[in-house]
């Protein structure tokens, strides 16, 4: 079947910062305007979300099949998406985080893999910085690292594959009249759940390198440090109802923090090797990281704590898996228990 139309779906929840920028980056999408539908997405915010977006719609409404603007009251990314989706009309769905730069090519790029066949397609998704000091310059290249973000493909592929996720996607709306809507029982890890369902029902995830979207990553230590607990969090929890739906690299942050408690029980009853193996073994992974960071020629006077600071970002997001992991049955049993209410 062939795609001609897309509709540019956004969730924001107290986005005014951020919101702007990425409109203006709808308005500067090569893709033709008149075959192309915005959707705008408010979830209850207290800032002037909701107001960026209504003179948005106001300003352009004519440059489009349409602009619309919808509430979702829940505020949960996956409510939002499902809002997203029973709103739009177009062949093609692509979801945009509001903290997300896309460049003009973009939706033109996407369109032209679907209009070849494809089913659900996406590139590669480094992240930017709001933060342009030095520090958050070295908070960056932790986020973007090898060594401290993820093994993931859609970071950093150069060829075009099929893989099992992808940021950013465009998908066939065809998919969700199939397999259905984003589970929103999950807060962080709806993409994880859908993506499976999606797989499950046999269609492939084409990345496209040329393809690139940018999403900002936090911009101090303290909130990248909570966001990495928060993913962590969500991984232990969503364990309990999809495990099929977690890589497991997803779980080596949670390896190797229960290795750390482990061994260091050793240790304190004389048995010290395994957990100086385990230290050494680490120490090599993240002087690695270290030289790679020094070789990018991006290094500043805050090098010294780069190691450390991938060091916070892998044990926030084990702590996170343990507590998630521990919470996960009474967290089944809450859920189960709601459902049966609102089914009676």
């Amino acid at each position: 079947m062939a795609v001609t139309t897309v509709s540019l779906c956004v969730i924001a929840y107290n986005e005014e910062t951020y919101l702007p920028s990425l409109l203006s980056d709808l308005l500067n999408q090569t893709y033709p305007h008149e075959k192309t539908e915005i959707v705008l997405v408010d979830g209850i915010s207290q800032d002037r979300t909701k107001a960026v977006m209504e003179a948005f719609a106001a300003e352009h409404q004519e440059e489009y099949i349409s602009i619309k603007v919808r509430d979702n009251p829940k505020r949960i990314q996956a409510a939002g998406w499902n809002v997203a989706i029973d709103t739009s009309t177009c062949d093609v769905l692509i979801r945009i985080d509001a903290h997300t730069h896309i460049p003009p090519e973009f939706t033109a790029l996407n369109m032209r893999n679907l209009s070849e066949g494809e089913y659900v397609s996406g590139g590669v998704r480094p992240c930017l910085s709001a933060n342009t000091s030095k520090w958050g310059n070295v908070l960056l290249e932790a986020e973007n690292s090898f060594f401290g973000s993820s093994v993931n493909i859609s970071r950093r592929g150069k060829r075009k594959e099929y893989v099992k996720t992808l940021f950013h996607a465009a998908y066939r709306r065809e998919i969700f009249d199939k397999v259905g809507r984003f589970s929103e029982d999950l807060l962080r890890t709806e993409d994880n759940e859908m993506h499976y369902r999606i797989r499950q029902a046999g269609y492939r995830f084409c990345f496209d390198p040329e393809i690139v979207s940018y999403q900002y990553a936090r911009s101090s230590l303290v909130k990248m440090l909570r966001q990495k607990y928060g993913n962590g969090y969500w991984v232990g929890l969503t364990m309990g109802v999809c495990p099929g739906c977690i890589s497991l690299f997803n779980l080596i942050p949670f390896a190797f923090l229960v290795g750390i408690i482990v061994t260091t029980v050793l240790a304190l009853c004389g048995i010290w090797q395994l957990a100086a193996a385990l230290w050494i073994a680490y120490g090599i992974f993240i002087l690695m990281g270290t030289i790679s960071y020094i070789a990018s020629g991006k290094a500043n006077v805050f090098l010294f704590l780069f190691p450390f600071l991938l060091l916070m970002q892998h044990l926030a997001y084990g702590a996170g898996t343990l507590v998630g992991l521990v919470k996960m049955p009474f967290w089944r049993k809450k859920n189960r228990s709601e459902k049966g209410k609102k089914e009676a």
